[in-house]
């Protein structure tokens, strides 16, 4: 769709929320409202995608406690414009029978919904882009979920880029108030209209509870991740005032109340990406470092959406191919080492808190990501692809993109990675990033009572001290299931085939 398309006149539109699940500053919602008389809002709990998951899944029932949220504003505001019996569409099953059955039965001439740049998500909607053109209704989409998309910042050539640096500055330079501006929903809010009392296949209406979709409650309520619109401005908010302008300093730390925690909810758009930038561009502007590194974060993922956009064989593939020829260790001793460090048993304090933590809230601090990925692939030389898959099940805030985009410059495949030969010491990063071993201690209860330097390595303690702590190395906690210095020769001659001809 283009930046500014000329309203149409349509009688009946429907907006299909995906990766958006909000009211306020919404693309496809500003659109459709723009374009149409009366507007209806729907979400499909796609069976798709969700009959893969695990029954006790956090983000199901973070969306689904979303849409609750979204359910209640979009009554309220259609209230505020005289309009009564106003609410969300909700349904269960596949996406690709459902909406388009959906738009048939409320006789709607377009459909309104935002990108998705995911393959799976581009075959879906070509899919139902056809079921929809063969009915009659047209499909329109808009970019929403990034401030740059698709073919928007490319090289003097015309290429995409391939290197984070060049693009980040090629980003910045064209950025203006224009890409940021947000869209005044509610100011056109009167074309919602009222649910019909009763579809023709005699469904109704209303956001399904977790057990009618087949799944079970999660400890979702009592992780400090507040749901919906509301929820994410609650927690920008609070960063603003509290921690953006030290940023920079803190947000390493795992310890250190430092990031924004907004991940999930611009993975599932209860917040604007263009709001989020609009903050910490202008804060850049009035001299915050802080806020100039956020903004920076920001910009990684708009450049690993454009990559996975550009070069989808990022998704089961090295982007580098000749990282493909790289042999991983497979076999018994390799599942058994897998199955460590899943589980936060490879004795090393600092990764085996990282993957408790994911574990046990659907969370894990950014720092540790890269450290826990890079000893997968270089200390365990284990496939990034199991320790891809793994965090697309229990993270939270799991984008295909960015997932992808982490996992391969932690192995050194993607583009723009981190040179093979430098490996990541999980002792010094410990010892730099948790020095007090508070990280550790929170989720390596174990070790709690150990000095703090003998928390990083505790196979380093001093008899007296692991005595002290009723630690005894192998039955309370475990020793390192790999020496990383020997590890690390073995990773250099693991890698040296990228070097050797085809």
């Amino acid at each position: 769709m283009n930046r500014h398309p000329a309203p149409e006149s349509l009688d009946r539109a429907l907006v299909w929320l995906r990766r958006d699940l909000r009211l306020d500053d919404h693309a496809a919602l500003y659109h459709a409202l723009r374009s149409a008389r009366h507007v209806w809002c729907a979400f499909v709990f796609d069976r798709a995608i969700l009959d893969a998951l695990p029954r006790a899944d956090r983000r199901v029932a973070f969306i689904r406690d979303s849409l609750a949220g979204l359910d209640a504003e979009l009554r309220a505001l259609a209230l505020s414009h005289g309009i009564e019996g106003a609410g969300l569409i909700v349904r269960h099953g596949q996406a690709t029978h459902e909406l388009p059955a959906l738009a048939r039965q409320l006789g709607v001439q377009a459909v309104f919904a935002n990108h998705d740049d995911e393959p799976f998500a581009r075959a879906r909607d070509t899919q139902v882009r056809g079921a929809l053109a063969d009915a009659g209704i047209a499909l329109h989409t808009s970019k929403d979920h990034v401030v740059f998309e698709r073919d928007e910042v490319m090289t003097a050539g015309g290429t995409p880029y391939g290197v984070f640096t060049p693009y980040k500055n090629a980003w910045l330079k064209k950025l203006d108030a224009f890409y940021l501006k947000a869209y005044p929903v509610a100011r056109h809010a009167g074309a919602l209209a009222p649910l019909p009392a009763r579809m023709p296949d005699g469904t109704t209406h209303g956001v399904p509870t977790l057990a009618s979709l087949g799944f079970e409650p999660t400890n979702l309520h009592t992780l400090r991740l507040p749901s919906g619109s509301a929820g994410g401005q609650e927690l920008l908010g609070e960063f603003l005032l509290e921690r953006i302008d030290r940023y920079a300093e803190s947000r390493d730390f795992p310890a250190v109340k430092g990031p924004s925690y907004l991940s999930t909810h611009l993975r599932f758009g209860t917040v604007s990406i263009r709001q989020l930038a609009r903050e910490a561009w202008q804060r850049m502007q009035a001299g915050s470092r802080g806020a100039e590194v956020w903004l920076s974060e920001l910009i990684w993922r708009d450049f690993y959406h454009q990559v996975l956009y550009h070069h989808p064989h990022v998704v089961g593939h090295a982007f580098r191919p000749e990282y493909d020829r790289i042999h991983w260790e497979k076999g018994k001793h390799a599942d058994a080492l897998f199955q460590a460090w899943c589980e936060g048993r490879t004795g090393y304090p600092l990764v085996d808190a990282a993957m408790r933590q994911i574990n046990q809230t659907g969370y894990m601090h950014n720092r540790l990501r890269m450290v826990v990925a890079s000893f997968l692939t270089k200390d365990l030389g284990l496939d990034w692809r199991r320790g891809e898959a793994y965090f697309a099940t229990h993270l939270n805030d799991f984008d295909l993109a960015a997932n992808n985009g982490g996992w391969q410059w932690a192995a050194s495949t993607g583009c723009d990675a981190q040179p093979y030969f430098r490996i990541f010491n999980p002792v010094s990063q410990s010892r730099k990033f948790d020095p007090g071993a508070k990280f550790i201690r929170r989720y390596v209860p174990e070790l709690a009572a150990l000095p703090d330097d003998a928390v990083h390595a505790p196979w380093e303690a001093r008899p007296v001290d692991l005595l002290a702590a009723g630690v005894t190395l192998g039955r309370e906690y475990p020793m390192p299931i790999v020496a990383h210095d020997e590890a690390r020769a073995r990773t250099l001659a693991r890698y040296a085939v990228v070097k050797a001809p085809a």
